[in-house]
């Protein structure tokens, strides 16, 4: 919301614009999910791991790919009269063995976790020949996983795949992360070896960053494209094929469209944009999808910026 200029009055963007919500916020939200092809693969890969038992699947992207939103999605393909899951984010690198275990049990819907590692091994053991009986897989899906940066965590997941019955794994385990979580992997090379699917999320191209740009402003309701046919490549190149920067650069666009009560966002709003956002400077390089789109230290460290401004 922002003061109208003119009336003095509050008002947003998305009433200015026709939208019934936000289109470009970077807050979790199925409603937005776009379909992309390589998130489309990525989810046809996923779920067949899942469910020919493979054991352990890994999912890796840059900065602001759409990892956790594919995360999301893949839990919500999950139904719960097939699947017994859950989602656990790493949210930092001081993560235990023990916080790891107990947490899954409990997920999993262990009740009482012992405190004592053994006993807690043979509950999550019980549990899972539970869920087997009951004609449903176990799946644990693990986003930021290149928070796990420790040899001992890597033996942990190692540990916990080689809970099986004969013939069937009884724990499915999904990581998302940075490349970093190749590293981690080869901390524990056993477990390295144990990975049956890996799939690369790459950044966007110039045609699907156009598709994405309209699916978001379609789902918020807009009855036409908001953003002028020339300033597509032009954001695109900014954002490097990103999805989290897109967000951001647009989102500031049509904000700075209303306030200069703009029809359309148009290439002077754009760049002017990219100059706030301290974009100008060191513009990244525009590409298709698989190629490079920029260091990636810089990449996060521009998103790292950009969110302790909004």
């Amino acid at each position: 919301m922002v003061l109208n200029p003119d009336e003095g009055g509050v008002v947003a963007y998305t009433e200015y614009f026709g939208l019934t919500r936000e289109p470009f916020s970077n807050a979790p939200d199925a409603r937005f999910y776009f379909n992309s092809e390589q998130h489309s693969q990525a989810l046809v890969r996923l779920m067949y791991a899942v469910d020919s038992n493979q054991g352990l699947a890994v999912t890796i992207g840059g900065v602001g790919t759409g990892k956790t939103t594919l995360a999301r999605r893949m839990l919500d393909n999950l139904p719960e009269d097939r699947y017994e899951s859950s989602l656990l984010v790493m949210v930092h690198s001081g993560i235990t063995p023990d916080w790891i275990l107990t947490r899954i049990a409990m997920q999993l819907g262990v009740e009482s976790p012992d405190e004592d590692r053994l006993p807690l091994l043979k509950q999550l053991y019980d549990r899972l020949l539970e869920i087997d009986k009951a004609g449903k897989r176990a799946v644990v899906l693990i986003d930021e996983a290149q928070m796990l940066q420790t040899r001992e965590l890597m033996e942990e997941f190692r540990g916990l795949l080689n809970l099986e019955i004969p013939g069937k794994k009884l724990l499915n385990i999904v990581f998302f992360g940075l490349p970093e979580v190749e590293d981690c992997l080869r901390l524990d090379e056993p477990l390295a070896q144990r990975v049956a699917v890996k799939y690369h999320l790459q950044s966007l191209s110039l045609a699907t960053t156009k598709s994405y740009i309209k699916h978001r402003l379609q789902i918020a309701g807009a009855g036409r494209m908001l953003f002028a046919p020339e300033v597509i490549p032009v954001i695109h190149r900014y954002a490097g094929g990103v999805p989290r920067l897109i967000n951001t650069i647009c989102d500031n666009c049509l904000f700075e469209a209303f306030m200069r009560k703009l029809s359309e966002v148009d290439l002077k709003t754009v760049h002017s944009v990219a100059g706030d956002l301290g974009l100008l400077s060191q513009p990244l390089s525009s590409g298709s999808q698989g190629e490079a789109h920029g260091d990636l230290d810089e990449i996060e460290s521009m998103l790292d910026r950009l969110e302790q401004q909004i």
